[in-house]
């Protein structure tokens, strides 16, 4: 890819990552630490990868994002507004009471979301059942849905990896955020997910691993994932609170809102570019 593209994408994280440090802190309530380590990987799908129009959200040949980590909305909303689904001022009212833009995705209110997700497992569970009904159509675009790893420890998940490999769900190209982080603690001490990406193996989906902060990487990987005919799952190694360094491998920081002095640091070093 060549640098001005790379630079471009770097420069539209770096302000999603302020939108979402400035909404959890006004909110003083929301998830701001997957959602800065989500960032770059739905900055990459959306200005570089995805078939879109934010002016026409139900375009039948779109490409397809879901969110199945349901409480990382602050990356999603911050991305969808900057693109145009809904004017940016709109960031200002999320999680209040009677705004569209809750602490979790809700499809029939938010221009750009294609699913109600937020239960954990629920969104790759929907996912695949939207990818078929796609193929029952005979539909050509692709669906793209990005898991936590402390989610797909949900059996869930598990079911919904079966249901793919049965019906070939080629249109179907899945993300783990792999952080190793969840509410509670290192994901491998709550519940071991490693060989993660021979599990996914084994239940018959195509694996890649990358770097999930390398545009380069994730921009090339998904290009060689369109070309396979089975489902894909793509382990993007990620940093929780990414961008902001007081944040990143934290977690702490899983859901908790940044206080005045913590939002005016995070801001600082997200201007600095640090």
């Amino acid at each position: 890819m060549e640098k001005e593209k790379t630079d471009l994408l770097k420069e539209k994280a770096n302000g999603i990552r302020k939108d979402i440090v400035t909404m959890v802190h006004r909110a003083n309530s929301g998830h701001v630490g997957g959602s800065l380590g989500a960032t770059d990987l739905i900055v990459a799908l959306y200005y570089q990868i995805m078939k879109h129009r934010p002016s026409q959200p139900d375009w039948n040949e779109r490409d397809r994002f879901i969110l199945s980590k349901g409480h990382c909305t602050p990356v999603i909303y911050a991305v969808l507004a900057d693109c145009g689904y809904f004017p940016k001022s709109e960031l200002e009212t999320f999680r209040r009471p009677g705004s569209h833009l809750q602490g979790h995705p809700y499809q029939p209110k938010t221009p750009g979301i294609e699913a109600c997700t937020g239960t954990l497992g629920l969104g790759i569970s929907t996912g695949v059942g939207m990818a078929l009904g796609a193929k029952l159509r005979g539909d050509n675009h692709y669906y793209y849905i990005l898991c936590g790893d402390g989610e797909i420890q949900e059996g869930q998940a598990w079911e919904a990896a079966m249901f793919a490999n049965k019906y070939k769900l080629d249109n179907v190209i899945g993300f783990v955020d792999r952080n190793y982080l969840q509410t509670d603690g290192n994901s491998e001490d709550i519940m071991p997910l490693d060989p993660l990406a021979s599990k996914w193996e084994s239940f018959g989906w195509k694996t890649y691993t990358m770097d999930g902060h390398n545009f380069e990487q994730i921009v090339d990987t998904v290009e060689l994932a369109q070309k396979d005919t089975q489902p894909v799952m793509i382990i993007a190694n990620t940093t929780k609170g990414k961008g902001v360094s007081f944040m990143e491998n934290e977690v702490n920081w899983h859901g908790t809102p940044p206080t005045k002095d913590d939002f005016e640091n995070a801001i600082k070093e997200l201007e600095n570019g640090i």
